[in-house]
Order: structure tokens, then sequence, then C-alpha cells
């Protein structure tokens, strides 16, 4: 069986008790970063093998854990942080194990995309989640098809492309529609701002919302 393993986002207190049990009785955990899933093992004593599975191998390593998984073998998938296929990788080895009838066992936890939209104060029903935007091929596109949408979006982006996201969402959703970048959710040097669009790129400019960590942008509704 494959587990797909919440982890915290930030707070390591914040994984359940269910995802403990797991990560200890699997024969093998796939992770994005060995570093970063370490040190939730240490903290909670999971002395369980792991290996690397990222966006870079997993097209290599799927078959050999296909193989693994019909002989029998109970693997846990876990992300960096948050919900593993949930704009991390993921989504093939599920695919594959559908496809071979290989039987999957969700372990829910944290996904960033909810606490933001949460703490962001805007209307949760409906939105639309777009996770990250194409870095380069289709981006506007996808900017213009966002600026057709009347309700709340959700969207990830990295700390340096943070200021030329939000010069673009001023272009194509306009300078007035409300916002909130939420930066470090649920650690030490969390950040929630709310303000128009205009407003959040010029504090970012400033120096006001630093341009370091992970970043969630929830746009409000027209």
């Amino acid at each position: 069986m494959l587990f797909v393993v919440s982890t915290p986002i930030g707070h390591l207190e914040d994984i359940t008790l269910r995802a403990l049990h797991t990560l200890r009785q699997v024969e093998l955990i796939l992770c994005e970063d060995t570093r970063t899933t370490m040190k939730l093992l240490r903290k909670y004593d999971i002395h369980t093998p792991i290996k690397s599975y990222h966006a870079f191998n997993e097209h290599r390593l799927l078959p050999s854990i296909l193989q693994r998984l019909q002989a029998g073998e109970h693997i846990a998938l876990v992300t960096d942080a948050g919900t593993p296929a949930v704009s991390d990788p993921g989504y093939l080895l599920l695919r594959a194990c559908i496809e071979h009838d290989i039987p999957i066992d969700i372990v829910p936890g944290p996904s960033a995309f909810l606490i933001a939209l949460l703490v962001s104060g805007f209307p949760p029903q409906p939105f639309h989640f777009e996770g990250f935007l194409p870095r380069r091929k289709g981006r506007k596109k996808r900017l213009e098809y966002l600026s057709q949408l009347p309700h709340t979006i959700v969207l990830y982006e990295s700390p340096h492309r943070l200021q030329k996201c939000l010069a673009e969402l001023v272009q194509h959703l306009g300078p007035d529609r409300h916002a909130a970048v939420c930066r470090e959710l649920t650690k030490v040097h969390q950040q929630v701002v709310r303000n128009t669009l205009e407003a959040l790129y010029e504090m970012v400019d400033q120096g006001e919302i630093p341009t370091k960590g992970e970043f969630t942008l929830v746009i409000g509704p027209k």
C-alpha cells in the first residue's frame, strides 16, 4: 500500500498521531529533500529508511517503487511541507498506483492554501486554487484567465518572483483588488498582510514585506 502522508508546513508539532504511526510502520519513506524530512523524523525518534523522490528523478524511480509496492511493501510518500501532490511531486506515483491496482491511503494534515484561505478573511466558498503560475510559457494566458474569475483565488509564489507576480496581478486584476500576502505560515516569523494589490506591491518594493520564506497569495473576490 502507498500512504500519502501530510507533514507540517512549518510548526513540527502540527504532525498528526496517525501520521507518526504510519511513518514508523512503513518499510520506506519517499521524500523531496532528505535533510528536511530527517529533521521531522529525528524530533519524533523515527528510524524508517528514507529515499529522495522529487521532480527530477520521479520518472526514473517510478518502476522500482511500483515493483516494491507490488511485492507487498508499505511505502509512505511525504513532501517537504504540507500534502504531497499539491504543487509538489506525487501525482505521477498516485496515478501509477491506481493504474496498477495498488491501494492508496491518504493520511491528511496541513496544507498551506487552506490555512491562507482562512486567515485571509476572504470568502472561502467558492474559491479557485491555482498553485504556482507557469514561469514563462502560458503565464500571461493564466493571468488573463484568473482576471475573469469573480471569486477568491489562491496561488503560490517563490520569494524572488513575488514582486513581479504582484505587478502582473495589478496589471491583469486591477490595482484596487483586495488581497492578502501570507508569509511563513505557522512558523515563528509568520506574516499576513491584507491590502489592495497595488499597496501590497509597494510594501514589497519598500521592504515592509521581506522577500524571504514561503509565500501564499490570496486574492479576494471582485
